[in-house]
């Protein structure tokens, strides 16, 4: 706690030396903090850990089924960010962060670690004499995407280093977006040896919003530059960009570099208001050039509609396809490439979207390699301060059950397929999620978030333990907590 204490201190004589520098920028504060406990049952389908990277090494992991959940936990939340304004053209934002469970780490009694992220630091500005806007530094990212859907499949819902340009090019009609991202960069300064290796992935992107009166659409395109000595394991984003076929005899990439891209739409219609229609369109493909069985590409398709007629509800229906895995693991594969997902609608409980209660929120379905629909009643209200919302979502797969059990027959238990992540065209889940919200205070709300998940798997693909301990009960969960924003 002393630590904690004096880093508090130290961080506050510097904004006092900073100010007392110069007393001309101003200090803006706001910020957010969340405590809730959750009561999980059946992570994963199983009740136990999935297989997951052990390092950088695509060839090491841990295995799944080896660990047993927990099922109750206690966790917070809090996020301070400060924007130092010079003035109405120029800030930059701090932003950080603790989060852990009672008990653990910073939450530790008596002798806690200390543990402070920094998730925002950029520069903002804009250029003179004109309304264009320049953001540099760890900022929030999202690709265009449809607003029924909570972020694009590409990447959304997160933070990426990288320089953003926003321009107005006809005002009130067409904008600009535009800008370049650095995902990994994983030997930094000094490569491990004398020999240079393509150790980045790095990230260039487009958008052309165009709205007009009852339409939106917006345009967009990126490419990504990937090299072959990149982390793309413990980071997450292996099992999401590579083809499983990187894992058969010769293993790896024939290329030190390879190039991604992705090219989509995203479409709104409010002329039929109160109904609304909402679509997106994208396909992407990587590494064409390499080896055939490297080769990723495919497509993601969405829609959905809502009726905003009523002031007690808000009826909502959504539905999407995204092209799988064929039989064959040697000729690539034909599941559209991603680096990081929070897809979802109606606060699914089966995907990571929307959730306020963040942690151990959701299944951790994979909207890619799927197809489903769903319905959900939001904006329920009938009691002052008090709204709530229910979904149903049906998730059947699109991949073939050949290609993903001879992966798992070649490499045994292992983290690129997942039972419950990734299913074959045999195999579904289905889930149910009720959300209420109470607004205590304008800014202190009581959050209620339930979901019950259920799913059929093969034993033929992952295997007698696992299909027979996901049938022997459904996953569930229980969250209720505080949210208080400032």
């Amino acid at each position: 706690m002393k630590r904690l204490v004096l880093l508090v201190c130290f961080a506050t004589l510097l904004l006092g030396a900073a100010a007392a520098a110069n007393a001309t920028t101003e200090v803006k504060m706001t910020g957010d903090s969340r405590i809730y406990g959750v009561y999980f049952a059946n992570h994963n389908f199983t009740g136990w850990n999935t297989a997951s990277w052990s390092g950088s090494n695509p060839a090491s992991w841990s295995k799944s089924g080896t660990k047993t959940e927990d099922r109750f936990q206690l966790w917070e939340r809090f996020r301070l960010r400060s924007d130092f304004v010079a003035n109405e053209a120029v800030k930059f934002r701090l932003g950080i962060k603790v989060e852990d469970t009672w008990g653990h780490g910073t939450l530790t009694a008596a002798n806690p670690a200390v543990a402070i992220s920094v998730y925002q630091a950029y520069l903002q500005f804009k250029l003179p004499n004109c309304a264009v806007e320049v953001t540099a530094g760890l900022q929030d990212l999202d690709l265009p995407h449809s607003s029924l859907f909570n972020t694009s499949p590409v990447f959304g819902g997160d933070r990426m280093a990288a320089l953003t340009i926003k321009a107005p090019l006809i005002d009130n009609t067409l904008g600009l977006l535009a800008g370049f991202g650095r995902a990994i960069d994983t030997n930094r300064t000094y490569d491990t040896t004398t020999t240079q290796v393509a150790d980045e992935f790095d990230a260039y992107f487009l958008a052309l919003p165009v709205t007009v009166d009852g339409f939106k659409v917006t345009p967009w395109g990126m490419v990504g530059v990937a090299g072959a000595d990149a982390n793309y394991w413990s980071t997450g984003f292996g099992q999401n960009l590579v083809s499983a076929g990187d894992f058969v005899t010769t293993a790896g990439w024939k290329n030190a570099q390879n190039a991604y891209w992705w090219i989509g739409g995203s479409f709104e219609v409010t002329a039929l208001d109160p109904v609304k229609l909402y679509a997106d369109v994208i396909y992407g493909a990587g590494a064409q050039s390499d080896r055939k069985k490297n080769r990723r590409e495919g497509w993601f398709i969405d829609g959905g509609l809502e009726y905003t007629g009523w002031d007690v509800l808000t009826p909502k229906a959504f539905g999407w396809w995204s092209s799988g895995e064929d039989g064959s693991t040697r000729n690539g594969s034909e599941r559209m490439a991603y680096i990081h997902s929070s897809w979802g609608a109606g606060n699914s409980f089966l995907f990571d979207d929307t959730q306020i209660l963040g942690k151990e929120s959701n299944m951790g379905v994979s909207p890619v390699g799927n197809w489903g629909i769903g319905a959900s009643l939001d904006n329920i209200s009938f009691v002052e301060k008090l709204t709530s919302r229910v979904t149903y979502t049906y998730v059947r797969g699109t991949n073939s059950a050949k290609a993903i059990r001879y992966l798992n027959t070649y490499l045994g238990d292992n983290p690129y397929f997942q039972m419950g992540r990734d299913l074959t065209a045999e195999e579904y889940v289905m889930g149910v999620n009720l959300d209420s919200k109470y607004m205590i205070y304008e800014n202190l709300a009581a959050v209620l978030e339930t979901g019950w998940a259920h799913g059929q798997f093969q034993t033929s693909v992952w295997g007698h333990r696992l299909a027979e301990r996901a049938r022997s009960a459904d996953s569930w969960k229980v969250a209720f907590g505080l949210n208080y924003k400032f």
